[in-house]
């Protein structure tokens, strides 16, 4: 039997079974009750839907029992507290050969009573990983036990598309005045930076740009660009050189540097249709619900066409061969490549003050290069996560420093000078200059935002105002730029990235004249697909730096064309050559990405 309830009474409900359970570390003699406290949060009985010690038969032919199992739902693994989290969740997914097709669970969730971790079975997302305290904070994320998932998966996919109609509709009515080029991509680039600003707390107040706009500009929109472009050279000058008599209604406008607002565009002649889409972007959305690991697809559906409308890929996007990737997809890369292994020593090291110091020390001097890096997504998630191992391990450390009862409560202000990745960690080469710009944004907005969630752990507000480090992103064509004049090899840790997927038949001249002198040293090759040339200087870069006594690592996604029929021998048999080796593969997979077109590709790490 399940009791429906609403969010209001989840969360109630899921406060209580943490203070309930906040003592509690023996797996024997707690682990029951401690999942029926959690079926009680979410209104349903673990009389008539949980299993209790379920019986399973392993691979092995060893039997098992499961602690708690909610058919085709959930199955969970408790452990006493202190003990090793990702061997419980290998244990859980030994069981899973024992059970029929339609009792396969959708969720995996192991526990020492301190900590929590949730896997999706059947995605390649990281587990959620996070404190019994912190329950609540997360409790989204369990709402398909109360049998919400569905409907939280519809509103984000709706969120999503919402913003993008919404960047469309501004970016049509901007056009249409006959405002284009570079300049309207850079223009678009500040409004939704300011947008975001104003909901997450960059700007000093919520509403802050929403009321700038609709006091300070006429309604039929003739002095919106004046008023835009005094906020924009505003918010790129630091207070002490903003002049005097600067008008009240910019003075709480905080200085962003970065470049974001670097340099006066050309002048947009709104009207009031144009000022009325804006007002509406900033007073009835929340920007703040954007993941800016989709803030460079969200463009590419709107800047990148070629009077072909926004619904409909654009020419100038299929001419470079370009695809967007989801975060699922960039997770098959980064995961095997190098997240796997930090995230294994983070549990390793969690709870020794010289592990983690250790660990942090690497996290810091982590660097990535995407070689063909369009608006950003792969350096977006890479950095993302190096963020929040650093916190993770920042926690642990707290953790420690409390039990030896060396600090109570949260951590001061000066926790954050520990706080040490930065977006200089990253490196990218991308032929487009409006997607180059994006992805150097959309980095901010990550670094924003892990920020944000820095400030809910740690205690106490942080920012990194005004911006003083920026992503390395490199306006070039990858194939006819020397990738050590952006990042030495020697100084490089990972090489990852979603090069262009065009076929030998479909290359244009243009690009012919790039790749044909890449790969003029494979014998054959005129039977590679495009994408080919960039594992070839992918070895090249990798072969100088083994000469600088390092140890580069790189991993793409591409057509498993490259894997089949006549161009194994031609590149395959080059790269061996090279001393280059498969490090991982990722089986074929259909291509599921943020923006349109669906095609098979594969993910293959080499070192």
């Amino acid at each position: 039997m399940t009791v429906a309830l609403n969010k209001a009474e989840i969360l109630h409900r899921a406060h209580g079974f943490v203070k309930d359970y906040a003592d509690a570390s023996y797996e024997m003699g707690d682990a029951q009750n401690f999942i029926r406290g959690l079926c009680d949060v979410f209104g349903f009985s673990n009389k008539r839907l949980i299993n209790f010690e379920q019986r399973v038969k392993k691979l092995d032919g060893a039997r098992g029992r499961i602690d708690g199992f909610y058919p085709g739902k959930l199955l969970i693994e408790m452990k006493s507290r202190g003990e090793n989290l990702d061997a419980a969740y290998q244990q859980a997914t030994d069981y899973l050969p024992g059970l029929k097709d339609a009792e396969l669970p959708d969720y995996i969730l192991v526990s020492d009573f301190e900590h929590l971790h949730l896997y999706h079975r059947g995605t390649a997302s990281p587990p959620l990983r996070h404190k019994l305290g912190d329950f609540s904070q997360h409790i989204d994320d369990y709402l398909f036990l109360a049998g919400f998932e569905p409907q939280a998966q519809a509103d984000q996919i709706a969120v999503n598309e919402h913003a993008a109609r919404k960047i469309a509709e501004l970016h049509d009515a901007m056009r249409s005045g006959g405002y284009t080029g570079l300049d309207l991509e850079r223009y678009l680039v500040r409004l939704v930076f300011c947008l975001f600003a104003e909901d997450t707390g960059i700007f000093e107040s919520r509403g802050d740009f929403g009321r700038y706009l609709r006091q300070h500009s006429r309604e039929d929109g003739s002095d919106l660009d004046g008023a835009m472009q005094n906020l924009f050279d505003t918010l790129n000058r630091s207070h002490a050189t903003r002049p005097k008599n600067l008008p009240y209604e910019l003075q709480g406008f905080p200085y962003i540097n970065g470049s974001v607002f670097d340099g006066r565009l050309a002048v947009c002649h709104f009207d009031s249709t144009a000022r009325k889409i804006l007002l509406d972007c900033a007073e009835t959305f929340d920007w703040a619900q954007i993941s800016p690991a989709i803030f460079g697809s969200l463009f590419q559906a709107v800047i990148h066409h070629d009077d072909e409308g926004v619904t409909r890929k654009s020419t100038k996007r299929r001419e470079l061969g370009a695809h967007y990737t989801s975060e699922t997809n960039i997770l098959r890369v980064i995961g095997p490549l190098f997240l796997d292994a930090l995230k294994a020593q983070f549990n390793d090291a969690r709870r020794s003050k010289t592990k983690l110091g250790a660990l942090l020390h690497k996290l810091r001097k982590l660097t990535f290069l995407d070689p063909a890096c369009g608006c950003g997504n792969f350096l977006v998630i890479a950095y993302r996560e190096i963020r929040r191992l650093e916190l993770d391990a920042m926690e642990a450390l707290q953790d420690i420093e409390r039990q030896a009862k060396t600090v109570t409560g949260t951590l001061d202000a000066k926790a954050f000078e520990f706080i040490q990745c930065d977006v200089h960690q990253c490196h990218g080469i991308e032929i487009e200059a409006s997607a180059a710009h994006i992805a150097t944004v959309a980095l901010w907005l990550t670094d924003h935002q892990e920020n944000q969630r820095a400030s809910r752990v740690l205690g106490g507000n942080f920012n990194r105002l005004p911006l003083d480090k920026k992503a390395n992103i490199v306006c070039a064509n990858a194939l006819t730029t020397d990738w050590a004049s952006v990042l030495l090899p020697e100084l490089c840790d990972y090489v990852i990235g979603n090069p262009p997927f065009v076929g030998k038949k479909e290359q244009t001249p243009d690009q012919k004249a790039c790749f044909q002198p890449v790969v003029e040293a494979l014998h054959g090759s005129g039977v590679l697909d495009f994408v080919a040339a960039w594992y070839v200087k992918a070895a090249r870069y990798v072969k100088a730096n083994r000469q600088a006594s390092a140890n580069t690592r790189c991993a793409f996604v591409s057509t498993n064309s490259i894997t089949q029929g006549e161009q194994v021998g031609v590149l395959w048999g080059w790269m061996l050559a090279q001393g280059m080796k498969i490090q991982f593969a990722h089986r074929t997979f259909q291509w599921s990405n943020d923006a349109k077109g669906v095609g098979h590709v594969g993910a293959l790490g080499v070192a």
